[in-house]
């Protein structure tokens, strides 16, 4: 929970037929979630984020075209419409403080974040969704709303990670938590234990792109995505989807290794279907799995 704070349950606003508020960035996953909302009989209510949000993909769904830094336009439309659950998700790239030209509300609310503008993802998602809690929003998970999205440990396609493979995941594994305890990234390929890229403001597709041209011959590699250590997981949890399956065959790689229960799998039949064509792995894993193992003196 952000901030370490302990809270006690709201009341249930889907009993009420109160709307779903969605912040909606970019790509398939704020649409899946309010497809799935609408299916299961909830209104919705979406904010898509101009310059992240493609407009035409919302047509037949609530939502009001907003840019990021219009705040004030942006609660007011939220309470008008009743809502008080909010998932936010979809992607996004961090924009400038010259680029985001707050509003007067959005000035305030900038205030209360404070240093944590600066900060990593993690860090300035949270001030986000505080600030948001102190103005009377409750802060939902999309795995709240979609079921099964956080795969259990496992494999998931018919490819098995070889020893090579699960050496590179291993070594994967301390980079990314090396990043992410300074809130930095959520990714990193590596290939005959040689780190060809990590993940940071680029994304993964960006960082899958690049590493294509950095493969060493033999072997592909892995890429490797979990959770930055201490992260709220109501927010900007690593996500996977077909986009990532092309994006690692034309890098090249021998398959994908996410952490179990903490990654989400978009369209998940797609995107096996998608590894399995290819000959990749898809596998979901605890961390702790691939720790060392300790030998008695």
């Amino acid at each position: 929970m952000s901030g370490g704070s302990v809270q006690t349950p709201g009341p249930d606003h889907r009993a009420s037929g109160a709307p779903l508020g969605i912040l909606a960035g970019g790509g398939e996953l704020p649409l899946h979630v309010a497809r799935t909302a609408l299916a299961a009989g909830r209104p919705v209510f979406v904010v898509a984020l101009a310059g992240w949000a493609d407009p035409a993909a919302w047509a037949g769904i609530p939502h009001v075209l907003e840019r990021p830094g219009a705040a004030g336009r942006i609660l007011a439309r939220l309470r008008a419409e009743g809502v008080r659950q909010l998932v936010m998700i979809g992607q996004a790239q961090r924009p400038s403080m010259l680029g985001l030209r707050p509003d007067a509300a959005g000035a305030r609310l900038l205030a209360r974040i404070g240093r944590a503008f600066f900060a990593g993802d993690d860090g300035l998602l949270r001030a986000v969704a505080r600030v948001l809690e102190e103005e009377g929003f409750d802060i939902q998970a999309a795995h709240a709303v979609l079921q099964d999205i956080l795969p259990p440990p496992g494999l998931l396609t018919r490819a098995v990670p070889d020893a090579a493979s699960r050496a590179d995941i291993a070594r994967g594994i301390a980079v990314v938590q090396a990043l992410g305890a300074v809130d930095v990234g959520q990714g990193a390929v590596v290939q005959q234990g040689l780190v060809l890229g990590v993940e940071a403001i680029e994304g993964t597709d960006a960082l899958l792109a690049r590493c294509g041209g950095l493969r060493r011959e033999g072997p592909g590699g892995v890429l490797v995505k979990l959770v930055k250590p201490g992260q709220d997981r109501r927010l900007d949890l690593p996500t996977v989807g077909p986009v990532t399956i092309r994006g690692a065959i034309a890098a090249g790689l021998a398959g994908i290794a996410i952490e179990a229960e903490g990654t989400i799998l978009v369209d998940r039949a797609a995107t096996v279907a998608a590894a399995d064509a290819a000959g990749l792995f898809l596998l979901a894993f605890r961390p702790e799995e691939f720790q060392p193992k300790e030998t008695s003196p």
